[in-house]
């Protein structure tokens, strides 16, 4: 196979990342497979316990797709069989384990959604219990034995709970042992991950250098700080963007975020890079730019990325309706309805969410023509609304609340 310079390869390769080591050894690795026409393996971990992906993991998954363009063998490994041991990177305790059917179900779930963003034809994927399960009680002794107690305590995360005597879990400890093991299964030329996978991704090097295999070298991409500006994206944290989320959510959720994230979104979230996120960064600072054009350009880059450009304009143009035609503010307070059933009568949802206090007020609102939803007046005092999606709700001239069940 033909590929590109090695320096052109370089340029792609380097672009957004926070680490490359070493740096001279991916130069040799590519000049040989561009010599050989054979691709460097690209090894991308999937972690099965997070089965829905939001577009902080696309971060990295932009970067794999980025070396199939260049013509290497990207091989997702999903983490059956580690996923039964839960793992600790970032945890202040220890992870509860998955059954290897969860593991299995939710990594069919991680390739589908990647799959918006990787090459799925030539994309490879293997299941880390084909090997690791085959491994005896001596297997695991003589590659405990390959790494000491001293090198895993150096890891951030293990540092801190030893020394606030958090438990430590020895089956914790295994885990890098057990990830490393999946480098020298597949002889992965790169490994990908985020930051907070760099000391694991390293002792995936020392396993293979152990095991008589060439290792691997490591890039690391930038964790995505969520739609609040402050923690990393996360599901549980609710200030993420999913990979499958509709695309009125997507956008509405991309214009919430604080100022401070529109340079990193537009680097991280739409991938702008060369002279166009020179460009907007320049705009940005120099105050050219309205903040919130920027955050429509983001808004409507995020949903091209995952939905095609018709539904981007389409989300755009009901945003736009709902929010700035009816001078909705950018902020608004989010309510979660307690309910067994998304579907709810109007007056109860208004009486539960506070927005009146009293059912009574509640009918007196809506004849008054003083309710509207998604910029729509309600005049139905028994109207069932379904709040499966979050809703905008206005009481009277100034009073917004965003409800979902």
């Amino acid at each position: 196979m033909q590929f590109p310079s090695v320096n052109e390869q370089m340029d792609i390769i380097r672009r957004n990342a926070v680490d490359l080591l070493p740096e001279e050894d991916l130069v040799k690795k590519l000049e040989k497979s561009f010599k050989t026409g054979k691709p460097m393996v690209v090894k991308l971990g999937a972690d099965p316990s997070r089965p829905d992906l939001h577009i902080g993991h696309a971060v990295v998954l932009k970067k794999m797709r980025e070396f199939q363009d260049l013509g290497h063998q990207a091989i997702l490994i999903v983490g059956d069989f580690t996923g039964m041991i839960g793992d600790p990177t970032g945890k202040s305790k220890t992870r509860p384990p998955l059954t290897l059917e969860q593991a299995r179900e939710n990594g069919q779930s991680y390739f589908e959604q990647a799959g918006k963003i990787l090459n799925a034809d030539t994309l490879k994927i293997v299941y880390n219990s084909e090997w690791l399960s085959k491994m005896t009680f001596q297997d695991v002794i003589e590659l405990t034995a390959k790494y000491t107690v001293a090198q895993m305590l150096e890891r951030d995360d293990f540092t801190k709970r030893y020394k606030t005597g958090v438990p430590i879990s020895i089956h914790e400890l295994l885990y890098p042992l057990a990830q490393a093991m999946d480098s020298v299964a597949i002889k992965s030329d790169i490994e990908l991950g985020g930051t907070d996978q760099k000391f694991n991704l390293l002792v995936g090097r020392e396993i293979q250098r152990a095991y008589g295999v060439e290792p691997q070298c490591i890039l690391t991409m930038p964790i995505l700080e969520g739609t609040d500006g402050v923690e990393k994206m996360s599901k549980s944290l609710d200030n993420y963007i999913g990979i499958t989320d509709a695309p009125r959510d997507m956008f509405g959720k991309a214009m919430s975020i604080p100022d401070k994230l529109m340079a990193r979104w537009a680097q991280y979230a739409t991938f702008k890079s060369g002279e166009a996120l020179r460009d907007f960064k320049e705009k940005l600072e120099s105050g050219k730019m309205h903040p919130r054009m920027a955050k429509v350009a983001i808004a409507q880059g995020i949903v091209e990325l995952y939905h095609g450009i018709e539904e981007a304009k389409a989300a755009f143009e009901e945003f736009e309706r709902i929010f700035v035609k009816k001078d909705v503010p950018d902020e608004i307070e989010e309510f979660v309805l307690k309910s067994d059933s998304p579907n709810m009568n109007v007056q109860d949802i208004l009486v539960q969410s506070g927005m009146t206090a009293s059912k009574g007020e509640a009918k007196r609102l809506i004849q008054g023509g003083g309710l509207s939803i998604d910029g729509e007046k309600i005049s139905d005092i028994n109207l069932v609304v379904d709040l499966s999606q979050e809703k905008i709700f206005k009481a009277g001239k100034r009073k917004f609340l965003k409800i979902r069940a």
